[in-house]
């Protein structure tokens, strides 16, 4: 079973970077269909950022142009790189995969959120403005 551990987060000002990173347990890493999700307080959890096995990535409209998300395949890490960051980017972030997924294109639903299915604890972000 994939175990999903992520860190990095932390509180920053307006403006500052932060890199996230998500440690899965699971051998067969590479072959996962992978993202990145968050959630406000009182807010739903919404999809940030997902990583295809061909490298693909689908990204939220509110983070395009300044959160990259990437995989470390040797290391078994995915991480989520956000720069220029606002107070709306406040919560936590959680990293997410579906070990039985390898591609996206293979998942019964076109939406990238419904695609996955297990979850780390999650990381805090506070972004003060």
């Amino acid at each position: 079973q994939v175990q999903l551990v992520e860190s990095g987060g932390d509180s920053v000002q307006s403006g500052e970077s932060l890199r996230l990173s998500c440690v899965a347990s699971a051998y067969t890493y590479g072959a996962y269909f992978m993202g990145w999700f968050r959630q406000a307080p009182g807010k739903e959890r919404e999809g940030v950022a997902s990583y295809d096995t061909d490298g693909t990535t689908i990204y939220a409209d509110s983070v395009k142009g300044r959160f990259t998300i990437s995989k470390d395949t040797a290391k078994n890490t995915l991480y989520l790189q956000m720069n220029s960051l606002k107070p709306e980017d406040t919560g936590t972030y959680y990293c997410a995969a579906n070990p039985h997924l390898k591609r996206f294109a293979d998942c019964y639903s076109d939406t990238w959120t419904d695609c996955l299915n297990r979850w780390g604890q999650g990381t805090q972000v506070t972004v003060s403005s």
